[in-house]
């Protein structure tokens, strides 16, 4: 009978385990902490849900990143979560239904069929912040400058930040009057920054529009981007210079707020194209092939759910703030080691020190001083003078 590695793990799927797993835990409340004092309230999503609610407006990706299954009591499929903003999105407008703008955020394990970044873990610990409710830049502005705090108080090295908002391709899209397929294939040109391609596929536009499609690819650098792309765009529909427009003012308040961050702009960058609305934002570090946390405008998913609503939002994978960060996030505090002993007044004794905060383990039968420092004990209880204290952990 072949030998059964029964401690193996799925590729991707990890256990975490202490001190590190400590670590990550303070770093999740201290972020929590972050996003309360800025107003966001704490919210809890189920694990599993019906799949047709779970992928609302998510597109085909998410689809590709769900492991489904077969509920035994109703007989439908549900989906084990592998991202929490549809979720929440669906608290807003459905189980809350509040008037006006609503800040909700998460922390929680997902799970992915397939990994995004072929180098990431399949079940990261997804936190972010979510703002429902009003539709200027100002909410934009907003979370992305959380991300910006949470990314500080994870003292995460060298963060830039790229920026694009689909609205201008979608607008010129509009106006070119390209059927589905046409678009698709463009848009997958544009990602790939596929020149001539975006050439070919752009030739019997008229000529103003393919120009302005064509120069797509090329509008991605620092902030003299915008500028040129004012220039380059001026023959655009409406929507296509509101959709500028609102990235500038969101440059110049970020600009403001943050004048050390480094600014990167991306007009032909359309990530979460089919889920965005708006803005789209990511945030990088030099060394990592992937956006570390991203987010955007996604306007009007909680239709669905019987409420449209603007929205905006980021998220990010706490694991990976944590193995980037040099957060100050101390391992276990050392504790006291207790002898397995019913004395009254020793169980008094812990009790005061556990109250105070300390950490006191106490032995177990068989166990003795010699086996302290493997729990993480670097002091011991002592009789002492008539009274239980507390000692160095003696050698």
């Amino acid at each position: 009978m072949a030998t059964v590695d029964r401690w193996l793990l799925p590729d991707g799927i990890e256990e975490v385990l202490p001190p590190y797993a400590g670590r990550i835990e303070v770093a999740r409340r201290q972020v929590l902490d972050l996003f309360q004092r800025w107003g966001y309230e704490f919210v809890v999503t189920p694990h599993i849900e019906f799949l047709e609610s779970l992928l609302t407006g998510a597109g085909q990706d998410l689809d590709l990143r769900t492991f489904k299954v077969t509920d035994p009591l109703s007989g439908r499929q549900m989906g084990l979560r592998a991202d929490i903003t549809p979720q929440v999105a669906r608290i807003d407008a459905h189980s809350l239904r509040r008037e006006g703008p609503s800040r909700l955020c998460y922390a929680g394990s997902v799970l992915h069929a397939l990994p995004r970044p072929l180098t990431t873990s399949r079940s990261p610990i997804q936190l972010g912040a979510e703002l429902y409710g009003d539709a200027s830049p100002a909410s934009d502005v907003e979370v992305i400058s959380l991300l910006v705090e949470t990314l500080e108080l994870a003292a995460v090295p060298d963060v830039h930040m790229d920026l694009g908002h689909v609205g201008i391709y979608r607008g010129l899209a509009r106006a070119a009057q390209l059927s589905k397929a046409d678009e698709q294939q463009l848009f997958d040109a544009l990602q790939r920054k596929a020149g001539d391609e975006v050439e070919q596929l752009t030739a019997a536009l008229p000529e103003a529009l393919g120009r302005m499609l064509r120069a797509l690819s090329e509008l991605c650098g620092g902030r003299e981007v915008l500028d040129l792309a004012q220039a380059c765009l001026v023959e655009a529909p409406d929507d296509v210079h509101a959709a500028l427009d609102e990235l500038i003012a969101i440059a110049d308040s970020l600009e403001l707020r943050y004048p050390e961050l480094p600014l990167y702009f991306d007009l032909g960058e359309l990530r979460g194209y089919h889920y965005h609305t708006g803005v789209v934002f990511a945030a990088f570090v030099p060394g990592v092939g992937y956006a570390i946390a991203q987010g955007g405008r996604y306007d009007d998913t909680g239709a669905v759910f019987g409420r449209a609503r603007p929205a905006t939002g980021f998220s990010t994978d706490l694991k990976t703030l944590v193995s980037l960060g040099q957060m100050q996030l101390s391992d276990v505090a050392p504790g006291i080691w207790a002898p397995d002993n019913h004395d009254v007044y020793l169980w008094q004794a812990i009790q005061r020190l556990r109250r105070e905060g300390q950490r006191v383990v106490q032995a177990l039968p068989g166990q003795s001083a010699a086996d302290a420092q493997q729990v993480g004990c670097d002091r011991q209880l002592e009789w002492r003078d008539g009274r239980w204290q507390v000692l160095e952990l003696s050698a």
